[in-house]
């Protein structure tokens, strides 16, 4: 596996372009393949994401279009009318089949889409699209809204024979950032040039997402919109299943960081470990937990390790599998610009004041042991709260 650059547009059969004008962005990606989505299961699902899960039943796309500046979400019929616009105007430009074409968008909830902005807007996106790397990087800008930095990657996997496969994707995200799906907003679009049975697709981003975006958290806040597809256009040849699945977690992996890493108001990153709890699961629920307390993320922000540390334990303590019992074994290491070990087999050590530079930094790692001697783990990523999140929040838009 080698990581490369181009992002989507190093993936075989893709070309994408896109513009930003003022908060109103549009981006376009054509490339036909069998598809895969996720969504969120936020109970008020915006219109492109209703529209797009009905598009996606087929399991093909021939393109995607998305904005923002707009949500489309909570806007009743004409939403649905204006997303499915959307799909008919990239599929007149690009001679595609409606059937095929994902929409989404990302902004405000609330608002109606302006039509006549995105109709001039891919009329210039069309002229622009290529498979050179600044059409994934334009993409990637375009669908910005908070976001300070745009987020690409791709990777490159030998498959053997001097065949080579290549996982290529972008995502925006920065505020809003709680997803969990079965799938401001998540958007990740992700491509492969892989040759891939349904099955495979399917599962491979169910497991790649719940071990990367679903474990990431800004806020806790979830979006409407949170959409992840994955398309693979048979381009090249195949690959094992286990070297697909490795490669594509690891990209929405690093895209998953990259969201933490641009936390609305954020000044350090975080990755808590979790292991040594009961189950897969009971780590998952553990490390969202601890990334997702306001307090232990006002703590970092503070650099106040001896504060952090008694936040975590009431994070573990309020996490759904904690059971009345015996917490003893619990010891939790604090990584910074210095590494300490704050917590052993249930009890506070003493933290000296050189100790606690442990929280300078940019980068936060957190390794908590549950002590229960099992195997399980999982990780998590996030961001610290500052006061930059309330004002970037207040004011917005």
């Amino acid at each position: 596996m080698e990581v490369i650059k181009g992002g989507l547009c190093a993936v075989k059969g893709v070309r994408a372009y896109g513009i930003k004008e003022g908060n109103k962005g549009l981006a376009l990606i054509e490339g036909e393949g069998k598809a895969s989505g996720m969504y969120t299961t936020n109970k008020i699902k915006a219109a492109p994401v209703r529209f797009t899960k009905k598009q996606l039943e087929k399991g093909r796309i021939s393109a995607i279009i998305a904005n923002s500046g707009c949500a489309n979400s909570f806007t009743g019929e004409r939403g649905m009318r204006n997303a499915e616009k959307m799909a008919e105007l990239a599929s007149s430009f690009l001679g595609v089949d409606k059937e095929e074409v994902a929409v989404l968008s990302t902004g405000p909830i609330g608002a109606q889409l302006d039509m006549g902005l995105i109709e001039g807007q891919l009329g210039e996106v069309v002229k622009g699209l290529t498979s050179g790397a600044e059409g994934s990087t334009a993409a990637a800008k375009a669908i910005m809204t908070t976001d300070t930095f745009h987020k690409e990657t791709a990777i490159s996997i030998d498959t053997g024979n001097d065949e080579r496969v290549v996982i290529g994707g972008i995502v925006k995200g920065s505020g809003m950032i709680a997803p969990h799906m079965t799938t401001a907003t998540m958007l990740a679009f992700i491509y492969t040039d892989a040759s891939l049975d349904d099955e495979v697709l399917n599962g491979s981003l169910k497991d790649a997402v719940e071990n990367s975006f679903n474990m990431t958290v800004v806020d806790g806040d979830m979006s409407t919109n949170d959409t992840v597809l994955l398309v693979a256009t048979g381009k090249s040849g195949k690959i094992s299943e286990a070297d697909f699945k490795a490669g594509l977690t690891f990209v929405c992996q690093e895209l998953a960081k990259l969201i933490a890493r641009d936390g609305e108001g954020a000044t350090k990153f975080i990755e808590v470990r979790v292991k040594g709890a009961p189950s897969i699961a009971d780590a998952r629920e553990v490390a969202r937990s601890i990334v997702r307390s306001p307090l232990v993320k006002s703590a970092i922000f503070g650099e106040r390790p001896d504060l952090v540390c008694g936040r975590i334990i009431a994070a573990i303590g309020s996490s759904v599998i904690a059971e009345d019992g015996s917490f003893s074994g619990i010891s939790i290491r604090l990584k910074g610009e210095k590494e300490v070990l704050a917590v052993k087999n249930g009890e506070f050590l003493d933290l000296s004041d050189s100790e606690r530079t442990v929280m300078k930094g940019e980068e936060i790692f957190i390794d908590v042991d549950m002590g229960t001697g099992v195997e399980a783990e999982a990780t998590a990523w996030g961001c610290d709260l500052t006061y930059d999140y309330v004002r970037i929040n207040a004011s917005m838009h």
